[in-house]
């Protein structure tokens, strides 16, 4: 593993870890509030706490600001400009995403959805992005242990699974996204505006499409909470940050342990009973996540030894 990622690959498995146990956060919110209604109040409460952090944090520890003032207007651009395209889409993918787990199996939404890191390499191929062969192993790896964990009951496609075929690849569009901005602005800015961003479009469908209630939101109150802080401001955060200066292809593998995670603690807190077939799908999960870390260069060197 390269020095210069360690702090990266922390970030990304930190997220991975907190959307993996949040499962729960999730499914009590859901009973509750449609999926436009409950993205729209995860998502206020994320950007509002990432943003009342970031302000306490300047507060306490105020950093000079050494940008002309051009440089300050072209990165305030940039960064809603950012903003924007990520957030418009991580409103689209988690929306659909909750619509989608209404119509399919929860094994099944687990399972397409992490078919991102499939497609984030492959988009990548497109924008002239070099993915290591040690990187493709690994996602081959992966899609199959994520099989193993998350499909039991067979594989019959229906509507709720293009659905969440189609959230995979509006995640893979945010991914790529933050991968682009986040080496041009601060991530934990782009994440505040990117929850904003996802907050007001979700409020605006729940408006339109659903009928909202207080009563329903302090029903949900605890799972929103819950979800909002650690899904939404911290693991949302925790993305950007592993994407900067990171391959994404890799990002996301590291990102696919949260089925590994969601499967562990459901048999840790939940005391579910995991099956030979889990174990074997984690253990997959791990080697490929392991094979992503390989340097393709410095394995040559020592062969040549």
């Amino acid at each position: 593993m390269k020095q210069s990622h360690m702090k990266q690959n922390i970030f990304a498995v930190l997220a991975a870890l907190i959307w993996g146990t949040a499962f729960v956060g999730q499914s009590l919110g859901a009973e509750n509030l449609e999926p436009f209604s409950f993205n729209a109040a995860r998502s206020i409460v994320g950007a509002a706490a990432l943003t009342l952090g970031l302000l306490v944090y300047r507060k306490i520890k105020p950093a000079a600001d050494l940008r002309s003032p051009e440089e300050k207007r072209a990165g305030r651009r940039e960064l809603l400009k950012g903003g924007l395209c990520c957030g418009t889409a991580l409103a689209v993918a988690a929306c659909s995403q909750q619509i989608g787990i209404s119509m399919t199996t929860t094994g099944k939404a687990s399972f397409i959805t992490a078919l991102y890191i499939v497609l984030v390499p492959l988009c990548g191929l497109f924008m002239k992005k070099k993915v290591p062969g040690t990187v493709w192993l690994g996602v081959v790896v992966a899609v199959a242990g994520l099989y193993l964990i998350s499909v039991k009951d067979g594989f019959a496609v229906d509507t709720g699974d293009l659905v969440i075929l189609f959230c995979a690849f509006c995640f893979t569009a945010q991914i790529l996204l933050v991968d682009h901005f986040a080496r041009k602005v601060d991530g934990v800015e782009l994440s505040c505006v990117q929850l904003t961003v996802s907050a007001l479009w979700s409020l605006l469908w729940a408006l339109m499409f659903e009928h909202p209630t207080w009563a329903a939101v302090q029903a949900s109150l605890l799972p929103i909470l819950y979800v909002g802080i650690f899904s939404s401001a911290l693991a949302y955060t925790f993305q950007i940050l592993a994407q900067k200066g990171s391959d994404p292809a890799v990002v996301s593998l590291l990102l696919s342990l949260e089925s590994v995670f969601g499967a562990l603690s459901g048999a840790l807190i939940l005391h579910e009973r995991m099956t030979l077939r889990e174990y074997c799908g984690c253990a997959l999960v791990l080697a490929a996540v392991l094979l992503s870390q390989i340097d393709p260069a410095a394995l040559k060197k020592r062969t040549d030894r």
